[in-house]
């Protein structure tokens, strides 16, 4: 790796950084709640990665269920409380249309990546990693040409996305402690 290549770290949010609402969609801050270990692994992937990006699908609001200045205030509330643990993130990258809407920006498509390189164009693909907890994630990392991680939360590892994953790791710190990619 030349010094001018970045290390890109691409994450999830729900099921990666905060526990997802199952059937239903983290919809305040007061729903918002760190998975175990993540404002640690921030402080460690903060000095392993020189980008860190949230991408993520958030069809409740497309769905009318929340509204963009909601999701922006749950988006300061996480992005101050890991800057507080010496963590970071760079960019939020959100996809707020419906799965039949089939837009381009839409996890499993690879536009929010696109849209990443697009504002930083040093971002150099083959040092970049995808870390998620679903099959739409390692399908995005795929599509926009990228390492893939994934999470299993300790949940049973679907073999559909184990045949996608190049790694797989139980959580997020587990990821920032033992992954192979930095």
């Amino acid at each position: 790796m030349s010094k001018m290549s970045k290390k890109t770290l691409f994450l999830d949010r729900d099921g990666v950084i905060n526990r997802q609402i199952i059937g239903s969609y983290v919809t305040s801050i007061d729903e918002f709640e760190f998975l175990p270990g993540v404002l640690e692994a921030f402080s460690t992937l903060s000095q392993q990665y020189d980008y860190i990006f949230v991408i993520t699908n958030q069809q409740g609001v497309g769905k009318g269920i929340m509204s963009i200045a909601a999701l922006t205030k749950i988006h300061h509330f996480m992005l101050e409380r890991i800057r507080q643990c010496n963590g970071r993130i760079d960019q939020i990258y959100v996809c707020p249309e419906l799965e039949k809407d089939d837009s381009m920006n839409r996890k499993p498509n690879a536009g929010m990546g696109l849209q990443a390189l697009s504002d930083f164009p040093d971002i150099d693909l083959r040092f970049a990693i995808m870390v998620g907890d679903s099959l739409s994630d390692m399908q995005f990392g795929k599509n926009l040409g990228v390492k893939t991680a994934f999470l299993t939360n300790g949940k049973p590892l679907d073999l559909n996305v184990a045949v996608m994953a190049d790694q797989v790791f139980v959580d997020l710190l587990d990821f920032s402690t033992n992954n192979s990619f930095t």
